[in-house]
């Protein structure tokens, strides 16, 4: 199991194929692509973001973070990852992992100074369905600072996804994954993981895209929190990614119809 930070392991864009991130994805339960994003992308995501960060309350638990703000509803609020949402290499491992699939909980995160480490989770346990699971769940965490171990880059437990019985917090190794801005981490929602603390004097910003498979019920209601006006003008995969596509013949439609038709 790695025990530090620079044994990850990490991919330039150039050499990010689907094959090689669900490889590190069944290896290690995670695979970082540095420099998936250029710092004007990066400059221009994190510049909108900001406007709806200036609106959001910090954090209600220790889960959400008491000194953490979360943009919830994140594609009502803002078109800054409509594109990173219909990626072909995103996409093409989300058709590899889950088959059909659907956004489960996207949220922009930013964790502020003084912040203290969440609890480490996986994200699949919010569906009962016992061990081991199906793959029920897949993520993806773009950096839109830099990642490091001060800030509150994410930790994880590397291998974790694959253990067949729990174990207590103790005796899990854990190592942040640090990654520079415009960087992209897939992560199984098997892996354990947690934001980490912030000991900096600067807020950390990144934005998690979290699917979860087409015929599980998504964490958010995107059909209501993302208004219909918008959800119009969006691309068709997105389109069914928030809520309005079919999962084999009958699962999603509207009175015997495909929902997409109800935009018009």
């Amino acid at each position: 199991m790695p025990t530090t930070p620079q044994e990850l392991t990490r991919l330039h864009r150039d050499e990010a194929t689907v094959e090689r991130v669900v490889e590190l994805l069944d290896r290690d339960g995670l695979a970082i692509v540095e420099d998936y994003l250029s710092p004007e992308q990066v400059a221009a995501k994190r510049a909108d973001l900001q406007r709806v960060l200036d609106e959001v309350p910090t954090g209600r638990n220790e889960f959400e973070g008491f000194e953490t703000r979360r943009i919830y509803a994140l594609f009502a609020k803002t078109r800054a990852f409509d594109e990173e949402a219909v990626d072909p290499l995103l996409t093409g491992v989300l058709d590899r992992v889950l088959g059909d699939a659907q956004l489960s909980a996207p949220v922009g995160i930013s964790i502020g100074p003084g912040e203290s480490a969440q609890p480490l989770h996986r994200d699949d346990a919010v569906y009962p369905l016992g061990d081991p699971k199906p793959e029920l769940v897949l993520n993806t965490m773009w950096a839109l600072d830099d990642f490091t171990e001060a800030n509150g880059a994410t930790l994880v437990a590397p291998g974790s996804h694959r253990w067949s019985e729990p174990r207590p917090p103790e005796q899990v190794e854990t190592v942040p994954a640090t990654m520079p801005a415009g960087s992209v981490m897939f992560f199984r929602g098997s892996l354990l993981h947690g934001g980490g603390a912030n000991r900096t004097d600067r807020s950390r910003l990144g934005v998690i895209l979290h699917f979860c498979a087409a015929w599980l019920r998504p964490q958010e209601n995107h059909v209501l929190g993302v208004p219909r006006e918008v959800v119009r003008e969006l691309p068709p995969r997105l389109q069914d990614l928030l809520g309005y596509g079919v999962t084999g013949p009958f699962v999603g439609n509207v009175d015997g119809r495909h929902p997409r038709k109800y935009l018009a």
